[in-house]
């Protein structure tokens, strides 16, 4: 039934590869622990749910997002039993949501963004024109990592203005791009052809935006990019802890938003489905607002007149 579950969540909604996986490491692991006491999923109880979430809290010291995201999972896939027959019950329905406390996304300024673009130059010449259209595409449109590698070529609209982006759920949404980006792009694909030219074996290569014989997918993989961050971050002398694909989507979305962008405009590039996800990084503003006012405004020191 969870292969069942997991097949109807890819091909109904549109469910990539990656949160098929995340979903079944969730369901896992909740099988695991109803398995101590001879239980499955299937047949668990309210009960037995509400002892695998204390566990969680008190045992396996989860964070409470952490938490909240396989109680999901659960009660997704009770609809799911719901629905097929599987069941006559919901266990998961009378079961509260693990209180979650205001958490709010890494982001790098202007300036570190600046920097890690400036560390691109020590690069090798091939890289360097790969990995500069791929940070500044990352940070003219907000788009998420797997969003990011996966690009096929034929996103990109005739005219270089803008993307459209298959993202979360089969969706599509248009994401701009800035002159940088389209620069950075214009730069990339005469290396981009030539790639291709000698990889003739591998056609599947074609079409991606950033192909690398190298991958099974044919595309630069999410680890790598990750890891090229960290490596361009030690060489701008940031933190690489701080650096990841989805700090500069919300880096994305901050600067936008400090340079009087819309928040509805901003939900729909980052393809938020809901208002209220986007709505995290006007408290990132307020945030940094509220530090500015007691590190540099003289009623905010603790300081004698």
């Amino acid at each position: 039934m969870v292969e069942a579950f997991l097949d109807a969540l890819q091909g109904e909604r549109g469910a990539s590869a990656n949160t098929r996986v995340a979903y079944l490491r969730d369901l896992c692991d909740a099988q695991e622990f109803l398995g101590r006491t001879r239980k499955s999923l299937e047949s668990a109880e309210s009960p037995d749910l509400r002892r695998y979430l204390a566990f969680l809290h008190e045992t396996a010291r989860v964070s409470p997002k952490t938490a909240s995201r396989r109680l999901s999972a659960l009660r997704q896939y009770y609809r799911f039993l719901l629905s097929e027959g599987g069941r006559k019950d919901d266990p998961s329905s009378v079961l509260d949501s693990p209180r979650q406390g205001l958490s709010l996304p890494k982001i790098l300024s202007e300036d570190e963004v600046s920097a890690l673009l400036a560390a691109l130059g020590a690069r090798p010449d091939g890289d360097r024109e790969r990995f500069r259209a791929m940070l500044e595409v990352l940070y003219a449109s907000g788009l998420r990592v797997s969003e990011l590698v996966g690009l096929p070529v034929s996103a990109m609209a005739r005219d270089g203005r803008y993307l459209i982006v298959r993202g979360k759920g089969n969706k599509e949404r248009i994401a701009p791009l800035s002159d940088a980006a389209r620069e950075a792009l214009a730069a990339w694909m005469p290396l981009r052809k030539e790639i291709l030219a000698r990889y003739k074996q591998r056609p599947s290569m074609a079409a991606f935006l950033f192909p690398s014989p190298d991958a099974q997918d044919r595309h630069m993989t999410r680890q790598r990019f990750a890891q090229i961050l960290k490596e361009l971050a030690l060489a701008a002398g940031i933190d690489p802890g701080r650096v990841s694909p989805h700090v500069l989507r919300h880096a994305f979305a901050t600067h936008l938003l400090d340079h009087g962008a819309d928040l509805r405009a901003v939900q729909k590039m980052l393809g938020h489905a809901d208002i209220s996800t986007t709505q995290i990084y006007t408290h990132v503003q307020g945030s940094r607002l509220k530090d500015a006012v007691f590190g540099i405004h003289p009623l905010g020191r603790n300081e004698e007149p």
